[in-house]
């Protein structure tokens, strides 16, 4: 009868029984891994999105903006602005600018002060024929601790952005000051949407004539 064969390598058996027994290990110890708690992030969830979040909405001039005191020129007027936004001046017209939004100041002779039925006649007549796509909202008189006047409120679409190629639907006031055959318009310009009241009322309460 012949004798019972035997393994040549039992060590090579008992090494892969081993090895057998720890991938089991391994797997059984990752299946059992909890999930995460109810609110918390997978792994997947907590990579950083490429893309920042913008902390205030587009246009809205942040609380603690500072301002600063524009004098005109000639001397005839003065007007806090915003502190480091962008100045360009072109004859008797001044503009402030940054990212979206707009001040600009502009003086001219007028002979007398504006009325709701003048500047309807005259100003909004002239803004309906030369901006693209204006919606006048009202025509209404104002006091400001620096005079009183008429302000005309509308939309408007911006110029289109030479870099993007877009456009702006922006909700503009213009205030009219008028003092001794002197008028200023102040013109505000915002996104349309933006939430601008409080530093708005704080540029157009600082106007003051300078001359008497």
């Amino acid at each position: 009868m012949a004798a019972q064969r035997t393994s040549r390598h039992p060590k090579a058996a008992v090494t892969v029984g081993v090895a057998i027994a720890i991938v089991a290990v391994a797997l059984a110890g990752c299946s059992s891994q909890s999930p995460p708690a109810p609110g918390q992030p997978s792994a997947s969830q907590t990579t950083p999105s490429p893309h920042s979040t913008e902390v205030s909405p587009s246009g809205d001039i942040p609380d603690n903006q500072a301002y600063v005191v524009f004098t005109a020129s000639n001397g005839a007027y003065s007007v806090k602005v915003p502190e480091g936004w962008a100045r360009t001046s072109s004859g008797s017209m001044t503009t402030f600018s940054d990212k979206l939004n707009m001040i600009t100041v502009d003086e001219k002779a007028a002979s007398s002060a504006p009325t709701v039925a003048s500047v309807t006649q005259g100003e909004v007549a002239s803004l309906s024929s030369s901006v693209q796509k204006f919606a006048l909202t009202d025509v209404k008189t104002f006091t400001r601790s620096g005079g009183s006047g008429v302000l005309i409120t509308f939309q408007a679409d911006s110029p289109v952005n030479s870099v993007t190629g877009k456009v702006v639907r922006e909700e503009v006031e213009q205030y009219l000051f008028w003092k001794g055959g002197q008028q200023v318009a102040l013109t505000l310009t915002s996104p349309q949407g933006s939430d601008n009241v409080d530093p708005w009322a704080q540029v157009t309460g600082s106007f003051l004539w300078l001359t008497k």
